[in-house]
């Protein structure tokens, strides 16, 4: 097999990943790096506090790596169907197979899978992304889609997403995926204040901080459930519509995010209630033990302010 003028006679190998792309495999190998480190120190921590600690530190980096791996998943909204649909222009021939959408907050991916995957003497199985970021072209993966001669399935549902599509999701995907990124950037950086505040005998500021991490994250899904105002057009194959729902990412973001609501309140309430247990789990009061065998508290911190 040969090519002519850069026009390959065959589909090229490489494919793009649509859940887990390079970037967020960094990010949970990076935080898995500090949580094995962690492990390896635990022995060294004394008595009461290795369980704090311990309890502290794994849902901090559980946190930390959900609020930046999400920036780079590829699941926020995903959908499928499976249609009978033709396969290539010019073509009458139809193929069965699965189609798929992957929607984050950079791009959308589009999935084609043939059931079974080899049909009309060709292997049907791709995966294509488009990104609409800031900074990159949607219109120019489009139309590499185009050159590369993409089957008709893919194209007809890249180009609902296209600049010029009546539907109009294009801009309302960019603008709300770019200030969810935003909120959730933010996110991180008041996630490392809250763990540098709760280092300190100031951990009621700690508590503020993580809720404002909270909040961060709920107005990212508040931004990007803005898509949904303007409605999802009709993607239709044959008689049937492909249905696209919130996916892993937004549920999990959710999720972490009224986690740090509720430990935010949680120590709120207990510095209101019983202060003195909280600065004992926080460990800046050390339970000691004097000659008589009575425990006694060393505060071992500044007073909280």
């Amino acid at each position: 097999m040969t090519f002519y003028n850069r026009v390959f006679p065959f589909y090229p190998q490489p494919r793009k990943e649509w859940a887990f792309n390079v970037n967020c495999i960094i990010v949970i190998i990076v935080f898995l790096v500090f949580a094995s480190a962690f492990i390896l120190i635990i022995p060294g921590i004394r008595g009461r506090a290795r369980i704090s600690w311990t309890f502290r530190v794994i849902i901090s980096l559980f946190i930390g790596a959900v609020t930046v791996a999400v920036n780079f998943t590829g699941d926020w909204e995903v959908g499928s169907i499976n249609a009978t649909t033709t396969y290539k222009s010019f073509s009458t021939v139809v193929v069965n197979a699965d189609i798929g959408i992957n929607v984050g907050l950079n791009g959308v991916n589009v999935t084609l899978k043939g059931n079974p995957v080899h049909q009309i003497n060709e292997t049907i199985d791709y995966n294509e992304q488009f990104l609409w970021m800031f900074g990159s072209d949607y219109d120019e993966f489009y139309h590499n889609g185009l050159e590369r001669g993409l089957p008709n399935p893919i194209l007809y549902v890249a180009e609902k997403f296209s600049k010029n599509d009546p539907c109009g999701l294009h801009n309302q995907y960019r603008v709300s995926g770019h200030y969810a990124s935003a909120c959730m950037w933010v996110a991180f950086c008041s996630w490392i204040i809250c763990n540098i505040l709760f280092s300190m005998p100031v951990f009621i500021y700690g508590a503020y901080m993580i809720l404002v991490t909270a909040a961060f994250m709920l107005f990212s899904l508040i931004s990007f459930s803005t898509v949904r105002n303007v409605g999802f057009c009709n993607i239709k194959f044959g008689s049937e519509s492909l249905k696209i729902y919130y996916g892993g990412s937004f549920w999990l973001t959710l999720a972490t995010g009224l986690l740090c609501f509720l430990i935010g309140i949680t120590v709120i309430v207990l510095n209101w209630c019983v202060p003195e247990k909280l600065k004992s789990f926080f460990n800046t009061i050390e339970e000691d033990e004097d000659e008589s065998g009575q425990l006694y508290y060393t505060n071992i911190g500044f007073d909280n302010i």
